[in-house]
């Protein structure tokens, strides 16, 4: 009996042993260990919520959703689980392709959690979204690129000297070659430290056996992603940096129950550099802005000049977890201050992994943005600080898990990405991906906008008879029709080629736009709407869509864009000279919008300006509140839309000069 006592009385000391030998490994961001630790614990007795849901947990921050959609189904049973179980357990189901079990969880979340509703609504609408690109499939081919795989994490390529850079954190054996800590494990993943392998190119689509990049770029810890100067030899590249911590007691996890007063290992990404010359690597140099001892900077893209590098960071001030950031290169050959790529870029989630394609374009990946799932990949539109927005490149260049790290050639149509597609666990891949041109029909209509004296609405009038040209900008040929009674033209084009549409009649300015055709099927057809203006000169002609910030005159990036068509228009009609206007509403004093009229003015034509039109073809003039096109003068009472018709940006075609 008593030694009966003394085994039962051990039972429970043994049980919080362990228990906070699980939690410790947790807490150390060894996920590996921890999942053992915790499933020995269930093993030896009754499941319980604080156990059941960290080993879902654990399996989240390893990525390996097919496992943490199994535990959180069982988190979410506890009748006392925390909503956020739904949220995690919804999201994995959605990287592992069950859209309609993850669109029936969002509900649930939405309905359980506090202030979520929306949250949820627009999670749904993601699913939705997924559904309709995956039935909607882009025409690219994407196949598992060859000999550079293996069961571990192989992903980012850079171009480097005949063949690709890429990150792996493969073990010894999992290639002919060696490195420096191959045969460690790393307690997170489970499996090797990230290193920066080497694989030559021996065709357009296969390469010869990785070699791992041997001292001062590998360490014996993480290294990789990476970016390639060409013009100057040089690798830019991530390193994990570790360093310690100490936590105050208290729940830094809002997803476990547990608390612990431990120093703890922070790993932060550091950038460096390193010269390749004569066949070897030198001269390793830190970052002009790491600080690992406050936040990371990691995931280095640098522009083919030398001028930009792009790069994640969560520095204080970003707009979400993880933002992009760039550098511009001063004339002494140092980084300017980071600079956030703004809002049209970054989001409250997560982006990161940039990539500077050779055909110009930054590509990056979020989970922030509207995407099918996990990290999608996005091309931002824009520059710099002036960025537009960002396109989703859908499926199926990206799917339900993550996808990031695209290596995109010239053409912008073939390259490599990564992803985790098609893997049990949390393995990425390297893939590569080719755009197949189809035929498929653009259909169009010139019209031109005119105001109805009557009631004061713009209406849109066919032009009938005008010449429309189709220019391939590839092969050089075009051919041209007229346009119906109904202002109508229709073509036949091939899919992944860039077209010059270009208009043109006696008493109407030549409009051109030029855009890369997308069909995704032979029976798509794409619709086109080409505006016309009359060449009288004297006709003011409103700008759609130019707006500015209160009270500012700088120009937004979608007024840019605005601006752009403009520019193209001054382009294709080189004989004219314009006044470009700028109006305001009759709030303020007639003063304050005189001037402010007048700096917006100055403002557009310096833009127009610095895209190569001569000064001298245009003239910036600011009319305040003189020109009022409705009733909203000083002292009546007007909605915000009344006002807004008076907030307008014009140009008209200046009479020429007669010269005696």
């Amino acid at each position: 009996m008593l030694l009966a006592l003394v085994v039962a009385a051990a039972q429970p000391v043994a049980a919080q042993h362990a228990l906070k030998q699980a939690n410790k490994h947790f807490e150390k961001y060894e996920y590996t260990l921890a999942v053992a630790a915790y499933k020995n614990i269930l093993s030896a007795g009754e499941p319980s919520l604080p156990v059941v849901q960290r080993i879902a947990d654990s399996y989240r921050l390893m990525n390996n959703n097919p496992e943490a959609e199994f535990w959180y189904a069982q988190a979410v049973n506890f009748p006392d689980a925390d909503p956020v179980n739904l949220l995690h357990y919804a999201n994995a189901a959605k990287y592992n392709g069950n859209l309609e079990k993850a669109k029936e969880l969002y509900q649930t979340y939405g309905s359980k959690a506090t202030g979520k509703r929306e949250v949820a609504t627009k999670l749904i609408a993601a699913c939705d979204s997924a559904l309709a690109w995956q039935n909607q499939a882009r025409p690219y081919t994407i196949r598992k690129a060859d000999n550079v795989n293996t069961g571990s994490a192989d992903f980012s390529p850079v171009k480097f000297k005949g063949g690709i850079i890429f990150a792996s954190d493969r073990l010894a054996g999992d290639t002919t070659s060696s490195r420096l800590n191959s045969s460690q494990r790393s307690p997170w993943t489970g499996n090797g430290y990230i290193q920066l392998y080497f694989a030559p190119t021996t065709s357009d689509s296969t390469w010869g056996s990785p070699v791992a990049l041997p001292a001062p770029v590998n360490t014996g810890f993480h290294n990789g992603p990476a970016a390639f100067l060409e013009q100057e030899n040089l690798l830019f590249f991530t390193r994990v940096a570790s360093k310690k911590r100490v936590r105050r007691k208290g729940n830094a996890d809002p997803t476990s129950w547990f608390t612990s007063n431990t120093s703890l290992e922070t790993n932060r990404l550091e950038i460096y550099t390193v010269e390749y010359k004569n066949g070897t690597w030198d001269n390793v140099k830190p970052f002009r802005y790491n600080r690992p001892d406050a936040y990371s900077v990691g995931h280095p893209a640098v522009t083919p000049d030398g001028r930009y590098l792009y790069f994640v960071s969560d520095m204080p001030g970003g707009f979400g977890a993880t933002d992009i950031y760039f550098c511009e290169r001063q004339e002494n050959g140092t980084w300017s201050k980071p600079v956030n790529a703004g809002e049209a870029i970054n989001t409250a989630g997560r982006e990161s992994f940039p990539t500077i394609g050779a055909d110009g374009e930054l590509y990056f990946s979020s989970d922030g943005h509207l995407g099918m799932g996990g990290l999608d990949i996005f091309k931002a539109i824009g520059v710099h600080t002036r960025w537009q927005g960002a396109e989703n490149m859908a499926f199926p260049l990206n799917s339900f898990t993550d996808d990031f790290g695209m290596l995109v050639d010239s053409t912008g149509k073939a390259g490599l990405l990564t992803s985790a597609r098609q893997q049990a666990g949390a393995s990425d891949d390297l893939y590569a991906f080719s755009y197949i041109s189809i035929p498929c029909n653009v259909q169009g209509v010139v019209a031109e906008t005119i105001r109805d004296r009557k009631t004061r609405q713009t209406v849109q009038v066919p032009v009938e008879n005008a010449l429309v040209q189709l220019l391939n900008e590839e092969t050089g040929t075009f051919e041209q029709v007229a346009t119906d009674a109904r202002g109508r033209f229709f073509f036949n084009v091939m899919g992944g080629v860039q077209y010059t549409i270009r208009g043109s009649k006696g008493g109407y300015l030549t409009h051109a736009v030029t855009m890369m055709m997308e069909c995704n099927a032979r029976t798509d057809t794409l619709n086109l709407e080409v505006d016309f203006n009359r060449d009288t000169p004297e006709r003011p002609i409103l700008l759609k869509n130019i707006y500015y910030d209160l009270n500012k005159s700088e120009i937004r990036p979608d007024a840019a864009r605005e601006l752009d068509k403009l520019v193209r228009t001054l382009q294709e009609n080189p004989t004219i000279k314009i006044e470009l206007s700028s109006h305001t509403d009759s709030r303020e004093s007639a003063r304050y919008n005189q001037i402010l009229s007048d700096a917006r003015a100055r403002a557009a034509v310096n833009y127009i300006v610095s895209k190569g039109i001569p000064s001298s073809r245009i003239v910036a003039k600011g009319y305040g509140e003189s020109m009022i096109l409705n009733r909203c003068v000083d002292g009546v009472k007007c909605s915000e839309e009344e006002h807004q018709e008076n907030r307008r940006t014009e140009f008209k075609i200046l009479a020429p000069t007669i010269k005696f």
